[in-house]
This record gives structure tokens, sequence and C-alpha cells, in this order.
């Protein structure tokens, strides 16, 4: 048997851990630069307040129903997420995490009874981390996110067990087609073309046939609806081929300056993930653009080929200033720029060269205390001069949460 524990409302709901006030009140969190809304809990969207709306649509309805207004705080979010996925951990020896807020666990070989089983695992969550979370439990991988879609939307315990044909059934035949993981936008149109509605049409749809109108992905799909496992557990998932850091800016910009110290910090972001995952890259791709809203609009882009394989942020930050400073104009008010990271390979295998230049010891030292410092007292402890030191040039965030797990002037206080 397979579990999807799945945290409810994610973003608002990290924004409730450290605001018990807020519970059971409407909490919605914005975009970056607080553009749109990227995450309602349960009781802002009981107001029918839509996904992805821009905030200054509905500015005035969320003041007039006193809806709590948040910054994404995704440091914070992140560190919530890590406690969550520690804690789950404990409950099977063989775990995926999913993404940010999802984690499927191998319950095969358990001898309790499951659903039991499953509200221990979302008791512990929420006393562990205050976090609220669906348990869906079933068969195979794509059975456990219905199963949990029914935790979330028809149990009112939270949690749910599809451990027989008749329960997924029963629930394929009430979820449209597009509720099924795995089938999007288009794949849904091309199914309903064909006659297929809902989860249980494509669960009773011949594998061959289907596989042959869409892919084998689908057809795996069709099996693991029945009951089949096709899709195993990713315990180590693999690293990344490419790695992009992109931002709209806070507010727009003539300055070559601080385009440069933006491009910079992205640069830096970027190199950091590379190390975490012990790479190098060979290659950089650069973008900027001015609002593609107003006149003139103008994009560029451009690719910076290294001098060797690296991870070293200040080389990396070196060839992304030279390459932003060909793609500036004067004339342009830019909104926006970002960084690829290109022909990344994992170092481990990395073959170095007698007579070509590569990355040295002394440079890999510096980054490993640079990170570690900025692991330990928070990110930005130690930064690179071309970021900037005024912080004028960061994304707006008027309505960002305090750092609580991050430093140490934000830590919560208790009065007893």
């Amino acid at each position: 048997m397979m579990a999807l524990v799945d945290c409810n409302s994610c973003y608002a709901s990290c924004e409730q851990v450290f605001r018990p006030d807020l519970r059971d009140k409407p909490v919605v969190v914005l975009s970056n630069n607080d553009g749109c809304i990227i995450a309602r809990s349960k009781e802002a969207k009981a107001l029918g307040i839509p996904d992805l709306k821009p905030y200054f649509k509905v500015e005035a309805f969320l003041k007039q129903h006193r809806v709590k207004v948040f910054s994404a705080n995704f440091r914070l979010y992140g560190d919530i997420s890590n406690q969550v996925m520690d804690t789950l951990r404990g409950f099977s020896p063989h775990v995926e995490q999913y993404s940010i807020d999802e984690m499927f666990l191998d319950f095969d070989g358990l001898n309790q009874d499951l659903e039991r089983y499953g509200d221990s695992v979302k008791q512990t969550i929420w006393q562990h981390v205050r976090m609220p979370v669906g348990v869906g439990i079933a068969p195979t991988k794509t059975l456990s996110k219905l199963a949990n879609h029914a935790a979330k939307k028809i149990k009112r315990s939270g949690v749910a067990v599809l451990d027989t044909p008749a329960k997924w059934q029963w629930l394929q035949q009430r979820l449209p087609i597009r509720q099924v993981w795995g089938i999007g936008g288009r794949l849904t149109r091309r199914l309903n073309a064909i006659g297929i509605h809902n989860a249980y049409q494509l669960a009773q749809a011949d594998p061959r046939f289907i596989r042959k109108q869409t892919s084998v992905n689908v057809e795996r799909t069709i099996r693991e609806l029945n009951g089949e496992a096709c899709i195993g557990l990713d315990e180590e998932p693999a690293a990344k081929k490419e790695i992009f850091v992109t931002r709209s800016f806070g507010r727009k910009t003539r300055s070559e300056e601080e385009l440069l110290r933006h491009i910079s910090r992205y640069a830096a972001a970027a190199a950091e993930k590379l190390r975490s995952q012990n790479s190098f890259c060979s290659s950089l791709y650069l973008f900027a653009h001015t609002s593609e809203f107003k006149p003139g609009f103008y994009s560029n882009s451009i690719v910076m080929r290294l001098p060797y394989p690296t991870s070293d942020s200040s080389l990396i930050i070196r060839y992304a200033k030279a390459g932003m400073r060909e793609l500036y104009r004067s004339d342009g008010l830019f909104a926006k720029c970002g960084i690829g990271l290109l022909d990344i390979r994992d170092r481990s295998f990395y073959q170095y060269d007698l007579f070509s230049p590569g990355q040295n010891s002394v440079t890999d030292e510096l980054m490993q205390v640079m990170d570690d410092i900025n692991q330990r007292y928070g990110r930005d402890s130690v930064t690179f001069g071309a970021e900037g030191l005024t912080g004028k040039w960061t994304m707006r965030q008027n309505r960002l949460s305090p750092a609580y797990t991050s430093s140490w002037v934000d830590i919560p206080k208790i009065h007893c």
C-alpha cells in the first residue's frame, strides 16, 4: 500500500503556524512582488476568493472581509516543510518527497489498521508542526492521489483508504478526468474527444488503445487506476539538468548598476543550488526584458560559455555581469531578468584536464565555508559585494511575515 500525505493550503497554513490567532480565519498569500494570490486558507476559499487573481483587483474585497494578506515567505515555508518531511520519515523506511508539501510513503508490510495508522500520521504532524494534512492510502501512487483528494474533500477525518476495487471505483465515477494525476488540460481535451470524461471511464478503457492515442504514461495511469502498481518510489530524485533563477523587480529600473546587482544575486543563488547537488555547469543563459505592457518593449538573451566547468559563485557572477552588460540598453526600463545554469554535470565524475584550468581546492573550501555560514546563521549572512549592500533592489514584500525559523530577533516570545 502507498500513502500520500499532502499539506492543506500549505503556504497559508505555514503563516498560521506561528499565528494561532489566525486559525479558522481567512488568509491569503501573494506571489513575488505582491502580484497575485497563490495560496488561500479554506476559509478564504469559502469566501470565493479565486486563485492566481491579481491582488489589486480584489484588494477592496479582501479588506471588506478582513482577510489577512501575506507576502510570500519562501524561506519560512521551506523550513516548515522540512519539519513536516522529517516527521513523516519516521512512519516509513521508504519515502519520496514529491513537492514542498507532498510526500509518498510506502506502507507495504504494515500490519496495522490503515485508517488508524493514517490518523496517527495526521495527528503527529499536527502535534509536532501544527500543520494540517490530508492522508490518502491506496495500492498505487495514482490511487493514493485520488484517496488524498477524498481525504480533503469527502472524509471529515482527513484520512481516506481505498483498499478495495469497490471503494476506488465509487470515487472514480465521481471525479472528472482532469482530477487524475498526470492528466493535464491538453490530455483532458484529447480524452474527452474519444468519450472519456471521468476517472472511471479512463480506468475501464483499453490500455493499448489509449497508448496509441496518447502515450505510454497514460497506459501506466490506467493500470494504476486499476490497482496495478507501475510507478515506483523515487527515493533519490535525479539532479537537475538545468537551474534557473528569475525574478520580476520590485521596481522597474533604467540603472545598469541595479541590473547588475539583480543578476549577481540570482547568479549567487543559482550557484548555491548547483553546489547543493554536487554539480558543475559549463554555460550560462541570461535574459532581461522591459514590461511587455509598456510601449517600446525590449527583450534579449545571451549564452555565455564559462572557461571551465565550475560551481564557483564568484566566477559565475563575473560572467553573468559581463553578459548582462551586453544585454543592457540605456533607454530600457527593465522589469525582469534571470539566469540559467546549463550543461550541468555531476562533479564526482568530472575528469580534470592536466593542461586546462579547473576549479581548485581553495575555491571549494571557500564556497563550503560560505554555504555553511549561510545555512547555520541564515541566508545572506555572507554575500558578495556585487549583490549590493542597500537592499533597495530586492522584491516588493510589504506584507512579509517575520523570519520565525531563521532569525534570533524574530523568534516568537511566549508570555507565561
